[in-house]
């Protein structure tokens, strides 16, 4: 039963409205002054507020002031004598819900009571999924002061359907706020579709995301539909866009502006709706400007963009991860893991963690395999970040290798472009023999 509080130094009329109320099915309670109605207020919690203007001791508009800094979103109305009523729109500049002309005209105040309570219990309802939104997203990202910003934008951007960019190192978290922008979108009872350019051979990524027609080409037995469309009325989630061809950018805008696909080998167009998040481990303001990225395709995707923090960046966020980690490892393991040991989290915190997020769920889902008490030591933690700088290190090495490789069959390219594939002239140009160009040529396979 809704509760309502009269405040008003007139006895009888406070009895007439009582009785009203009540035979209307609301519980009252009444204050002859401001400062009785803070007390019951405080006491009761009433869901709705009926204060006259003109009282003893502290008036309509100072008894309001106080009210809402009790309950901001408790709906007051205010009860005037007729040639107050300058001061009761004064009220509801001050955050007054409405007001009524004494005599009340109780049929009008009975409705406006209702409309009042209920917009207070859908702005109470908003205000906790609000809170309640915000708490589980830093359950889900971190506490940090970079992490709160990121996550005011995620609840900024996940009502609209705004295309999102987010950007960040590798390990950082993007897929997962892809997913909590969809979760909290309303296509969040949709498919939420993922797509990693970089696991796509370069050669397959079209027809990946568009889809073709059987016959399309050699081995094309059947109609395939395309991640696009796949994601109909949901969100795609595009990782490591940037290493998307020239050519698959270029349709993607065109599906970006048109809203339809046209799957290879096929002549009609396909109407497809998506919410678009893409994913980038560079600056992609920096891949425009390079040209690597197209600028207009950007504009139509960057219509929002979120930059994630390196771990390193938010070192207070690593002690909550990596007990979080834990807890998740121990209950994988059937291992009865409490913690980590203090000295352990200021090993934690001194690291670089160039891996982010990723390294450190790694990095405790081992500690929780080789663990055999019940904390995590400092030693043992010492023991695997070594292990994985030697893994890194080794790592890195093979990855110069491979852009060095990458390099030499670039430039080698290019020379024998430049010398309409006369070899001689190219080693000429690259100042390095014959011999060695051929066997150049042969290693990377180039025609």
């Amino acid at each position: 039963m809704d509760k309502v509080l009269i405040v008003d130094d007139d006895r009888d009329l406070r009895a007439v409205v009582r009785d009203v109320l009540r035979d209307e099915g609301f519980a009252t309670i009444e204050a002859g002054n401001g400062l009785d109605a803070l007390k019951l207020f405080r006491a009761d919690m009433p869901d709705a507020v009926l204060l006259d203007l003109n009282m003893p001791y502290m008036n309509g508009i100072e008894t309001l002031q106080e009210l809402r800094k009790l309950d901001r979103h408790v709906p007051v109305i205010m009860i005037t004598a007729f040639g107050d009523i300058p001061t009761a729109v004064e009220a509801i500049r001050n955050g007054a819900y409405d007001f009524t002309v004494k005599p009340p005209e109780f049929d009008r105040l009975i409705i406006t009571l209702r409309r009042a309570i209920e917009r207070r219990a859908l702005e109470t309802a908003v205000e906790r999924m609000s809170t309640e939104v915000k708490l589980s997203l830093e359950h889900l990202l971190g506490k940090s002061r970079a992490m709160k910003t990121v996550i005011d934008q995620i609840r900024q951007v996940a009502h609209t359907d705004f295309s999102v960019i987010l950007q960040g190192e590798t390990g950082t978290g993007k897929s997962v706020i892809a997913g909590a922008i969809h979760n909290l979108s309303r296509r969040a009872d949709r498919t939420l579709v993922s797509v990693d350019i970089g696991l796509i051979p370069d050669h397959l990524v079209e027809s990946e995301l568009f889809g073709y027609r059987k016959g399309a080409f050699t081995g094309a037995d059947r109609d395939k539909t395309g991640y696009l469309e796949t994601a109909h009325r949901g969100t795609i989630f595009i990782d490591e866009m940037e290493n998307m061809s020239s050519l698959v950018q270029s349709k993607l805008l065109s599906f970006i502006e048109k809203k339809k696909i046209y799957p290879l080998g096929g002549t009609s167009p396909v109407d497809v709706d998506i919410r678009l998040i893409g994913a980038t481990n560079r600056d992609i303001r920096d891949s425009v400007r390079r040209k690597e990225f197209r600028e207009d395709l950007f504009y139509r995707i960057g219509e929002f963009i979120i930059s994630l923090p390196p771990l390193r960046e938010r070192v207070e966020d690593i002690p909550f991860f990596a007990n979080k980690f834990v807890l998740e490892a121990s209950s994988e393991l059937n291992k009865q893991i409490r913690g980590i040991s203090d000295d352990a989290v200021d090993l934690l915190l001194r690291h670089s963690w160039p891996g982010n997020l990723r390294e450190l769920k790694n990095c405790m889902r081992k500690a929780c395999l080789v663990t055999e008490g019940d904390i995590i030591s400092k030693d043992c933690l010492k023991r695997l970040l070594a292990e994985e700088c030697k893994s890194t290190c080794a790592g890195t090495f093979d990855s110069l290798k491979d852009t060095v490789k990458d390099f030499e069959r670039k430039i080698i390219l290019e020379a024998l472009a430049k010398t309409e594939g006369n070899r001689t002239k190219a080693a000429e140009a690259l100042r390095i023999s014959s011999r060695t160009l051929f066997d150049k040529i042969k290693e990377y396979g180039i025609d």
